[in-house]
């Protein structure tokens, strides 16, 4: 284990599975305490435990992210368990995935209000926090689809979308209180999520990738614990794709 986020706390919102586990563990690993977020508390509690087992200093917090009451909740709990909060990654999401003619008003509210919403709530939940300690890192997980486009996917890329304005917006407010916001856009990872996606899409995928494999979870984990150390203070509003070429 680094010492880079020695002392330092992260809350991970989806933190309890596939990318959102390997964020906790990576930044982990650099020494911070982590504070994990999902909907279903038993899910967070397995995983806490685990780490737990592993040496981590870890907590389970159960949130709906679509709630701001409940965002603002968990963001509280972990504040007066650890004293603080430096380190926000708003991981949390889902797909609905169907062509716009086939796709109901239900399918699009609820990846808005998750994906997108979901970033908004945490995100100012976390502010006061941030901005009384006069320092903090907020990582957004966009995806490439969110600046490409995706047939099939329109509730999910804009959304996505919809976090790269939000993250470019809330750096430029928060940036004079030296917190940092910047969004990551993975590309194809091999997740239980793209797990779901045809044999033809992945293939089409494939097609896409100058680099010819998958991503996997420590690839976006990577990225996200660079953007939460100090290594990073001069970088803020931007939007990185770890996406092995696909979109350049």
């Amino acid at each position: 284990m680094s010492d880079k986020l020695k002392g330092q706390v992260a809350l991970v919102t989806g933190g309890a599975r596939g990318i959102g586990k390997a964020i906790s563990e990576r930044l982990a690993a650099e020494g911070a305490s982590i504070a994990i977020v999902d909907i279903l508390l038993e899910v967070a509690e397995e995983t806490a435990t685990e780490f737990k087992a592993k040496g981590i200093d870890a907590i389970a917090l159960k949130a709906d992210v679509s709630s701001f009451e409940e965002a603002e909740a968990a963001v509280k709990k972990a504040v007066e368990h650890y004293g603080r909060l430096d380190i926000l990654v708003n991981n949390a999401g889902i797909t609905k995935d169907t062509l716009m003619m086939r796709m109901t008003s239900n399918d699009w509210d609820l990846v808005m209000n998750i994906n997108l919403k979901g970033t908004f709530n945490f995100t100012k939940a976390a502010m006061r926090p941030m901005m009384k300690a006069r320092k903090g890192k907020i990582v957004n997980i966009s995806s490439v689809v969110g600046v490409m486009g995706n047939a099939g996917q329109a509730n999910y890329s804009a959304s996505k979308a919809g976090v790269i304005g939000l993250t470019k917006t809330s750096a430029k407010e928060l940036a004079s209180r030296n917190i940092n916001v910047n969004a990551v856009a993975p590309g194809y990872i091999a997740t239980d999520m793209t797990k779901a996606i045809s044999d033809t899409a992945t293939e089409a995928f494939m097609k896409l990738l100058p680099i010819k494999r998958a991503g996997t979870p420590a690839d976006v984990a990577n990225l996200v614990c660079f953007l939460s150390t100090d290594e990073s203070a001069y970088i803020t509003g931007q939007v990185v794709n770890v996406d092995g070429g696909m979109l350049m």
